[in-house]
């Protein structure tokens, strides 16, 4: 089979020659082992070196460019090299030119001296993170601010209408390379995210404004089903969604706040999904069983990915909803932290139960973090290979 015709089959419930193998995604650290070289991959470190190519070349230029089209074959060969049937060329972006660089690691974004709102971003090399450390304190909105964004994202929503114009190169450079032999995951083709802001007020007003976190959900919905109809049109039936919102401890708001807010809506990403022809898939990291029912159950989500079975297990997920199709199952601090031994251990559990309840497509559960030793890393990659 090919590596598309086996991830459909799992879609669609049929046999397989072989377990569809994928990853969520690659740090710069590990993906640069597995090349040889220095890899353009990652989450954080991809924004830093955005920041820095436009710190270069400002946006539209040819560092900004040579930074995309990096990005793009080297995430291409990685997915090519280790054979996976579904694959990754798109990370993380952020195409915000810098107003100020401070040192080799930080890059201030706005203008304080023109009154504008600003932010210190700093790189840290060991972990390829970055993120804020300093900015301009920003008082908390009011109701009615929260009131007005939420219209804001609505009508906005209301008013797009995507094409395939619209899209990056990478993407169309992505359709074109694996278009006819691979799926392909994730990139922001078909998104269908939905997920209430982790910020406090947002989840106070999930209590005291439901109606505002309603509204601002709403924009997700009226998005979602549209980018799903464009999935479809480019030939990608896998539309990735969800959103962070549960730890080890379960949700961060509670179940009724989960089916009364986010339920309706899910519904209706579900059935836009449906109509176009293609499948929607959610993902969030942490405990979920306390929302299941209603996120894989009554909105009948098609998919779960970033399956990790200290919280979801594989077996437990197709127990309880039989119709679910799986992403994921070895872990991705198993890998980091433990033994080859372990390694070994947990890719075979995940490989033993995907052959034995089906619908599923194996790999990390989540980014395959920098630090991750590299005999960890080719233990699991041989025995999904001879395995699986």
């Amino acid at each position: 089979m090919l590596p598309k015709e086996r991830v459909a089959a799992v879609f669609e419930h049929q046999p397989t020659d072989k377990i569809p193998i994928y990853q969520a995604g690659f740090s710069s650290d590990v993906a640069s082992y597995v090349l040889g070289r220095e890899a353009y991959t990652g989450g954080g470190i991809q924004q830093f070196r955005e920041a820095q190519a436009l710190w270069e070349g400002g946006v539209g230029g040819e560092a900004q460019a040579e930074f995309v089209e990096r990005t793009f074959e080297d995430a291409s060969e990685l997915c090519e090299k280790l054979n996976l049937d579904m694959v990754r060329t798109i990370y993380w972006r952020k195409p915000l030119r810098p107003s100020i660089k401070i040192d080799e690691n930080t890059f201030i974004y706005g203008d304080a001296d023109k009154g504008e709102d600003w932010e210190v971003w700093h790189f840290d090399p060991p972990t390829e993170t970055y993120g804020r450390v300093d900015g301009k304190a920003k008082p908390e909105p009011t109701p009615a601010q929260l009131a007005e964004e939420a219209e804001r994202a609505a009508e906005a929503a209301e008013e797009y209408e995507p094409t395939p114009d619209d899209l990056s190169p990478d993407v169309h450079w992505s359709i074109e390379r694996f278009g006819d032999t691979h799926a392909m995951y994730g990139g922001g083709v078909g998104s269908v995210g939905i997920c209430i802001p982790r910020e406090r007020v947002w989840l106070e007003a999930t209590v005291l404004y439901p109606e505002i976190v309603g509204r601002y959900l709403d924009a997700a919905a009226i998005r979602g089903p549209k980018n799903a109809r464009l999935a479809a049109q480019l030939g990608i039936p896998y539309c990735f969604g969800g959103g962070d919102f549960a730890g080890t401890r379960g949700p961060l708001y509670s179940p009724k706040v989960f089916h009364d807010l986010m339920l309706p809506r899910l519904k209706i990403i579900t059935e836009g999904c449906e109509k176009a022809g293609t499948y929607h898939l959610f993902a969030s990291d942490g405990d979920l069983w306390p929302i299941a029912h209603d996120l894989f159950g009554e909105a009948r989500t098609h998919g779960f990915y970033e399956v990790d079975r200290t919280f979801m297990d594989l077996r437990q997920l197709r127990d309880r909803f039989p119709h679910l199709r799986m992403l994921g199952g070895i872990r991705s601090e198993v890998l980091h932290v433990g033994t080859v031994e372990d390694v070994a251990e947990e890719t075979r559990t995940a490989l033993e139960t995907a052959h034995e309840i089906g619908g599923c497509i194996i790999g990390c559960s989540n980014q395959i973090v920098a630090g991750t030793p590299e005999e960890n890393f080719w233990a699991m990659m041989e025995i999904l290979e001879e395995e699986r």
